[in-house]
């Protein structure tokens, strides 16, 4: 479906954000410890590493989901919900969005997610081999399922719009806020709680992962192991969170008074219908995404001021970014930023697009760009990938790049609200 770049269509705007990450509990905690280049890696504590492919992992430190959610909440919920219910609560509060019966029927929840209740699933199966039938938890069929996070977040905050789950691998954050966006442009809501959420550190994920020989494993420096546009990069680093963001059209927006932080211009999302894990030789989706986002939002490559790189620190994935980058950009390309920050998160799937998109947005309501820490010799000494610290820069319009195994790419464009 796309949307055409007209003056009729409803305008788009963000106006409250909440994050849980391995950086902080909450979207400011995380921003702050962004600017700072700390580096939310470490050495995983949740499993048992020690016959693992690697160890490494940006795990969510200090979360106590009996602050956010009742005990019957915290028991039928997968950490992954419980993530996306305390950023959807976060978000919601900085919007100052109150839902009751009367406007209920026009919000809607949409959360993205790679992989889902994957904890859940796993205690389950457990239980089942291990004791039988009769163990296995009445909450299992809630548990365990992939819109539990959206329908938790519409069972309390009586959200009677469309509540539904996306799913399209490390683009579901992305994918959950352009198609959320659109929504609202074709009028079937007035707003949206959007985002994604993931937690897969467990021993099945991370060890396919490693031995898919995807996984940094540069165990001896955790903090130094996430290391986009970087020529040692050698892998990525699984990482958990949410990040859930209010989506209002303008004149709702307006209208009860809110503060708008910026507008989601554009969008687009794309298949590169190559391979499961590689990217296509020559970016043939990740370039029809990023022009089709800036399409969308009737804008060209030369008003694009900052790109949040999808920079997993893959040596095939940095590289084909950065080519795919530099074909729609051109020279562009080597006069605005373009930074990482999974650098500091590590890649936290299905949530990263959400997390980035918020990033991108604070990027043009601070005019500071977060680093990409641990690039100390760029793959191109000719870009900015704004090594190792923050930057100054006026940023009118971010492009926030998500590309998923299977061939998904999503791209998302905030613009400054004019």
């Amino acid at each position: 479906m796309s949307t055409p770049n007209t003056e009729t269509r409803r305008k788009v705007v963000l106006t409250g954000w909440g994050a849980v990450t391995p950086l902080g509990l909450t979207a400011d905690e995380t921003w702050q410890a962004m600017l700072a280049g700390t580096s939310g890696i470490g050495t995983i504590t949740c499993i048992e590493a020690g016959d693992l492919p690697t160890s490494l992992a940006g795990e969510v430190k200090g979360f106590d989901p009996k602050k956010y959610l009742a005990h019957k909440q915290v028991r039928r919920m997968d950490p992954y919900a419980q993530y996306a219910y305390a950023a959807a609560g976060e978000a919601l509060a900085m919007a100052k969005l109150d839902i009751d019966e009367e406007n209920g029927p026009r919000v809607g929840v949409l959360i993205g997610s790679g992989y889902g209740p994957m904890n859940s699933i796993a205690e389950h199966v457990g239980a089942l081999n291990e004791r039988g039938p009769r163990a296995v938890s009445p909450f299992a069929p809630v548990t365990g399922a992939i819109d539990s996070a959206a329908g938790e977040l519409s069972l309390a905050y009586g959200i009677q719009g469309p509540s539904r789950a996306m799913s399209s691998a490390c683009a579901s954050g992305t994918d959950a806020l352009g198609e959320a966006a659109r929504w609202i442009r074709y009028g079937v809501v007035d707003a949206v709680l959007a985002g994604g959420a993931e937690n897969i550190l467990t021993r099945v994920d991370m060890a396919g992962s490693g031995n898919a020989k995807a996984l940094s494993t540069r165990t001896d420096a955790p903090t130094e192991a996430c290391r986009p546009f970087d020529e040692d990069r050698d892998g990525f680093v699984m990482a958990a969170g949410a990040g859930v963001l209010v989506l209002e059209s303008e004149e709702h927006a307006l209208a009860r008074g809110a503060t708008i932080l910026a507008e989601v211009a554009g969008y687009a999302s794309t298949s590169d219908a190559h391979h499961w894990t590689a990217p296509h030789p020559e970016g043939r989706g990740v370039r029809a995404a990023m022009r089709g986002a800036l399409a969308d939002a009737g804008l060209e490559p030369s008003d694009v001021d900052y790109i949040n790189a999808h920079g997993t620190s893959t040596v095939a994935n940095d590289r084909a970014e950065l080519d795919s980058i530099r074909a729609v950009f051109g020279e562009r390309a080597e006069q605005i930023p373009i930074s990482s920050t999974k650098s500091m998160t590590g890649h936290m799937i299905g949530a990263a697009g959400a997390v980035e998109a918020m990033v991108s947005a604070l990027a043009i309501t601070t005019g500071i760009v977060p680093p990409t820490i641990n690039c100390h010799r760029p793959i191109d000494p000719k870009v900015n990938f704004v090594p190792l610290t923050a930057q100054e820069h006026q940023v009118d319009v971010a492009m926030s790049n998500s590309f998923g195994f299977g061939g998904h790419n999503a791209v998302v464009v905030l613009r400054r609200q004019s």
